[in-house]
């Protein structure tokens, strides 16, 4: 990425620069990225009102600058969401040159059609008050459906952890793989994270009676004997992963991992995490673990490298496809 001199903003001509500033919403991802680029975050004020307004004021001049924004849309999503558009306009009413929304996580992403009469497509309404905030462009990773990216007008730039991933199971050699997917939706991924590990791939069928609620209805694939490693872009309530792992279990694997890019684990998702069979679930730091919560069993692999790859090429007008060429091209 060239010579970064360490400071609030990195600048390339006397007339640009690039300042990268972070919500509430991952400080800790955002404060990671500024240390790979070789900068330090932008100063920010953002503080809550007794009655719940969100309130925001940039501390230092952006006026021309590059301003890259990191704030995943999770838990509260509302008042992340909301701070989220209310920083993308404060950048834009300051004249900032260009403002990009790095969501590595975007909320409402798994509403994004009509299953049924009556109901709206969330995602699709996120994405237009996104845009109404006046962002320019939007970084993201491992949408729920990649027909997101055409809820959005402006360019859209979508990353992908499951290389990552796939390489962190590479590097354990565990013998005798088998990619599992937990759905007949995610066989495709599934059978590229197997490609990459030269195994099998073995697929779940599962009946959703309603929401966060799933029931494991057949394995599908030869998993007797074998380190199964089932693989989604998202837990939440971990319901369909222990139902999962229990399947396996029985029909005869040996060994159960598990791994997402999300970690949205809502509700009960930490309690059955730590009291299932499974050996390990590797997860990326999109969304920050609860600090109370039992992580026994969880491993954190960070985004920061990706991410901070991404805006390099897209602040110096390089191209942000060359960054999957190589291994992320499988992706």
């Amino acid at each position: 990425m060239g010579d970064w001199e360490p400071r609030s903003c990195a600048r390339i001509t006397p007339e640009r620069s690039l300042m990268l500033f972070s919500g509430r919403g991952n400080p800790e991802l955002g404060h990671r990225i500024a240390e790979k680029l070789g900068i330090e975050l932008g100063r920010v004020l953002v503080k809550t009102f007794s009655d719940g307004e969100i309130y925001v004021k940039y501390e230092e001049s952006i006026r021309g600058a590059d301003v890259f924004i990191v704030q995943p849309t999770c838990r509260p999503v509302n008042e992340n969401l909301m701070e989220l558009l209310i920083m993308v306009q404060a950048a834009k009413l300051a004249s900032a040159h260009r403002v990009t929304a790095v969501m590595p996580w975007m909320g409402y992403s798994r509403q994004d059609k009509k299953s049924c009469p009556r109901e709206p497509i969330t995602a699709r309404l996120v994405a237009d008050i996104i845009e109404a905030a006046g962002v320019d462009r939007v970084l993201t990773m491992d949408l729920h459906a990649g027909q997101l990216q055409g809820f959005f007008s402006v360019p859209v730039d979508h990353m992908t952890a499951l290389a990552m991933i796939a390489d962190y199971f590479r590097l354990k050699d565990l013998k005798d793989l088998v990619i599992v997917s937990p759905d007949a939706g995610g066989l495709k991924t599934a059978k590229r994270v197997a490609d990459r590990l030269e195994c099998s791939v073995a697929v779940l069928t599962k009946l959703r009676p309603d929401h966060n609620v799933s029931r494991i209805m057949h394995v599908i694939g030869d998993v007797s004997g074998k380190t199964a490693i089932i693989v989604d872009d998202i837990i939440d309530t971990a319901g369909t992963l222990v139902n999962g792992v229990e399947a396996l279990i029985e029909k005869g694997a040996k060994d159960v991992y598990a791994a997402c890019t999300h970690p949205v684990l809502s509700g009960p998702a930490y309690e059955r995490i730590t009291n299932s069979a499974v050996k390990q679930v590797v997860v990326s730091d999109t969304i920050p673990l609860d600090p109370d919560a039992d992580t026994s069993k969880i491993v954190v692999l960070s985004t920061a490298g990706i991410l901070a790859d991404t805006i390099h090429n897209v602040f110096t007008d390089a191209s942000v496809s060359a960054l999957f060429q190589g291994d992320n091209q499988l992706f």
